[in-house]
């Protein structure tokens, strides 16, 4: 059985709208370049994970066998996809396990040593076990609350006779004089003095009992920290040998060991999640990440997760290793529409920032990823919402950047929409007249204020009626700020949301923002003449 899966053996149809945001993102660092890596768990990717959950429910496998699971989709040389999968840990007492992605290369090496620890491991263990159990910690503890009992019957006894003699000396003193008294109060005082010896005896046949059984029980306790100790220094040592032959490689070609990575220490299990092993894999197989998902499957008991939910990377094992393991995985290149020596126009996906944010240059965006390729400036003219796809148009150098932003502060550009609303309109076209004002209190939120807004005007025309959908064409004058999404929602505008618009009310639950920049007209100032692009709508 081969390790690379079509996604038919996982689901029938890909039909899935490819620029559906990610829900989660792996993520790291890259040591050299320092530049924030990402790889999706996109949709698609979960679909995948959970036909995978669904064979092992039929199928009745692994199910009290707790642990994680991971599923990566890749592309091949060719272009071709595929799926590779793998467990973490072991499978069933067993590495290696038929149409699963293999361990980290490197357990073999240390494979008698690990023999030889863990057989120490197994002869401590039951030495600590026997301590625990030596008969002398039973007899102490009977004969200890046999002592304690007596003591309190005893202490009892003793309570009650002092009462009466305390008594019996209030009844001497109101009737005996003389000698008579000195004799009664003597006796009272001998028998308190008898009663103390009797106390004390009990007490130092207490100790002498049970001291040798507590001298005992104190010296296994010793000789179980011991043991503890040298247990706790042979898994040290058994962990740094694992680590220092577990090696790991990245999309670079680099190898390193884990002992090489994290000089600081690692925890027990490190390199064997399903994430280190799917990404070695397709690092030296040259194979490219698209999308990842993990996933727990089984009892719950050990790891507290609960079975068939979605877990990102652990902050212990994993986290620490994976800008090593992304480095050299370049980012998916946006899809290019046009390109001249002076400008880049792409059709950005749904769910992708057009800029990095305003504090993190790293972050992934259409800017980054053609920085990242190009190796050079690269600025945006203008941009669209992180959930609006559509075309976006990119300058190559400062002058031609300032030469286009111009065009649009001069509302020179021509630009068209196509959005899906969430009910029937009832007119055809129209002019919707609403100025947009940044409520600084509810960033990136936006409202119509007569007052304080900027002027904004968009035309619209709708294409056709969808059941309760109304498929429109937009086409701003203005350029404002979520300007379509809220001069459809506005009830002074079309009063119905763009369908996925959150933001601004929709409540159905799908997979993107259904508004994509469909068309864009300019001027081409070094060509000297206009261009006019088109792309067409994903849905």
């Amino acid at each position: 059985m081969t390790l690379l899966h079509p996604i038919s053996d996982f689901i029938k149809s890909d039909l899935i709208i490819s620029s559906a945001p990610p829900n989660y993102y792996y993520q790291g660092k890259c040591p050299q370049t320092g530049e924030i890596l990402r790889l999706p768990r996109t949709p698609l990717a979960e679909d995948i994970a959970n036909s995978l959950m669904q064979q092992f429910e039929q199928n009745h496998l692994y199910f009290y066998e707790g642990k994680m699971y991971g599923i990566l989709l890749v592309e091949l040389p060719n272009g071709e996809q595929r799926i590779i999968k793998a467990f973490s840990g072991l499978l069933n007492g067993h590495g290696m396990v038929l149409g699963w992605v293999s361990p980290i290369p490197g357990r073999e090496e240390v494979a008698l040593l690990e023999n030889e620890i863990l057989a120490k491991l197994e002869t401590i263990k039951k030495q600590i076990i026997n301590l625990q159990e030596i008969t002398e910690r039973q007899t102490y503890q009977t004969l200890s609350d046999q002592y304690i009992e007596e003591l309190q019957a005893i202490s009892f006894h003793h309570h009650y006779s002092k009462l009466q003699r305390q008594e019996q000396r209030q009844e001497f003193d109101q009737i005996l004089t003389g000698e008579s008294l000195k004799i009664a109060l003597e006796k009272l005082e001998a028998e308190s003095r008898q009663q103390g010896i009797e106390r004390r005896n009990i007490k130092r046949r207490q100790n002498e009992v049970l001291q040798p059984l507590k001298a005992i029980i104190a010296a296994a306790d010793r000789k179980i920290i011991e043991l503890k100790q040298q247990r706790k220094q042979l898994s040290r040592q058994l962990q740094t040998e694992m680590h220092a032959a577990y090696s790991l490689t990245n999309f670079y070609g680099q190898s390193l060991s884990l002992q090489q990575l994290l000089p600081g220490g690692t925890p027990t299990g490190t390199g064997e999640c399903c994430a280190p092993k799917l990404l070695h894999y397709a690092a030296t197989h040259k194979l490219k990440p698209l999308a990842m998902a993990e996933f727990w499957w089984g009892n719950s008991s050990i790891e507290n997760k609960v079975s068939g939910e979605f877990y990102g990377a652990c902050l212990e094992r994993c986290q620490p290793l994976m800008g090593f393991l992304l480095s050299g995985l370049k980012p998916n290149k946006p899809e290019i529409i046009y390109e001249d020596k002076w400008l880049i126009v792409v059709n950005k996906s749904s769910g992708l920032l057009s800029v990095p944010g305003r504090y993190s240059h790293n972050q992934d965006s259409v800017i980054s990823r053609l920085r990242y390729l190009y190796n050079q400036e690269i600025m945006a003219i203008h941009r669209l919402d992180q959930d609006t796809s559509g075309i976006l148009l990119i300058a190559k150098d400062v002058v031609t950047c300032s030469q286009l932003s111009q065009q649009f502060q001069q509302r020179q550009i021509h630009k068209v929409y196509e959005a899906l609303l969430t009910g029937s309109l009832a007119i055809n076209e129209g002019e919707i007249n609403l100025p947009l004002w940044g409520n600084p209190d509810y960033r990136p939120y936006q409202e119509v204020d007569l007052s304080r807004g900027k002027p904004s005007l968009t035309h619209f025309r709708v294409m056709n009626r969808e059941g309760n959908y109304t498929r429109v064409e937009f086409v701003p004058l203005t350029g404002r700020t979520h300007q379509l999404r809220v001069h459809a929602a506005d009830k002074r505008g079309l009063g119905m949301t763009i369908l996925g618009d959150k933001l601004y009310g929709c409540l159905k639950s799908v997979s993107r923002l259904y508004l994509h920049a469909r068309e864009l007209s300019f001027y081409h100032p070094q060509l000297g003449k206009i261009l006019h692009l088109q792309v067409k709508t994903p849905f």
